[in-house]
C-alpha cells in the first residue's frame, strides 16, 4: 500500500510519501513514490504515486520520454499545473488500458492515483490529485491538503490542525505526524519516509529529507506526540454523573 500527502498552504508546499510496496504478505519491497522532474528553470514539478507499480513506472517513463523528445505537450510546455494534471491523467489512462489488455485478466487492477505539485512561472504554487480515471481535483481553503493511498489513519490530524495560514515548518511537522500515525496503524505503509518542502516562488527543491525507520528525529517526534496525546486525554473534562441515562432493554 502507499500513503502520500501534499499540503498546499500560503507559504508553499509540503510533500510527504512512504516507500513501502507490497503484492501480498510475502512480497514486500521498497520503492520511492516521490519523483521530482528535471525541468526548465521557470518551473518545479514533483509527482507522488500510489497504486499499481507497473502503471506508475510506465507513466513516469512516458513523461520523461516526452520531455527528452520535446513532444508538443510535455512537462516543460504546459503553462499551468491544471494543464499538467490533464496531461498526466491522459497518460495514466492510456497506460492502464495497455496493461489491462496485455494481462487479459479480469482480476488484474492496473489503476493508479497521482498527486502533481509545484509551481510554473508566475502561476501560484499548488497541487492536484489525478484519479485513475484521468480527472483531477485541487486543494481548497477549507481542505488545504491532498492524500492518496492509505489516507484514513493520517487524516484526522490534518483536518484539525492544517490551515492555509499554518506556518510551513509547523505544517511539515503535522504531515510527519500524519505519516507516523498511518505507519503505526497500517503495516502496509512504512519507511523510509521522504519529505520535500517547497517555499513559494523559490523554484528550489533543496529542502529534501529522508527518514529511516530508526531515524533519531522521527523517534523523538513519535515519543513527543504520544506523550502530549496522553497528557491531553488526561486533561479532558471528567464524565458528569448528570449525563447518565437509563438504557432501554429490548430483550
Amino acid at each position: 500500500m502507499t500513503y502520500c500527502i501534499a499540503a498546499s498552504i500560503n507559504e508553499g508546499l509540503i510533500l510527504v510519501s512512504d516507500s513501502r510496496t507490497n503484492a501480498g504478505i510475502d512480497n514486500v519491497s521498497t520503492h520511492g513514490k516521490m519523483h521530482p522532474f528535471d525541468t526548465q528553470s521557470d518551473r518545479k514539478i514533483v509527482l507522488l504515486c500510489a497504486g499499481n507499480l507497473a502503471t506508475t513506472q510506465a507513466v513516469l517513463e512516458q513523461m520523461h520520454r516526452d520531455k527528452i523528445k520535446n513532444a508538443k505537450i510535455n512537462i516543460n510546455t504546459v503553462e499551468c499545473l491544471s494543464e499538467a494534471a490533464d496531461y498526466l491523467g491522459h497518460i495514466s489512462v492510456e497506460k492502464q488500458k495497455q496493461h489491462l489488455t496485455s494481462q487479459g485478466q479480469s482480476a488484474f487492477n492496473p489503476s493508479a492515483t497521482f498527486i502533481i505539485a509545484g509551481q510554473i512561472a508566475n502561476e501560484p504554487h499548488g497541487a492536484y490529485m489525478v484519479y485513475s480515471e484521468g480527472n483531477s481535483i485541487t486543494s481548497s481553503a477549507n481542505t488545504p491538503f491532498l492524500q492518496i493511498g492509505e489516507s484514513k489513519y493520517g487524516k484526522p490530524i490534518l483536518d484539525r490542525f492544517l490551515k492555509p495560514d499554518t506556518s510551513i515548518d509547523e505544517a511539515a511537522r503535522c504531515c510527519l505526524v500524519s505519516m507516523d500515525s498511518t505507519i503505526r496503524s497500517n503495516a502496509s505503509v512504512g519507511a523510509p519516509v521522504e519529505m520535500l518542502i517547497y517555499r513559494k516562488n523559490s523554484f528550489s527543491l533543496n529542502e529534501y529529507y529522508c527518514f529511516d525507520d530508526d531515524d533519531d528525529y522521527m523517534s523523538q517526534l513519535r515519543r513527543s506526540w504520544e506523550t502530549k496525546l496522553r497528557e491531553a486525554i488526561a486533561a479532558l473534562p471528567v464524565l458528569s454523573k448528570n449525563s447518565i441515562r437509563t438504557m432501554s432493554v429490548s430483550l
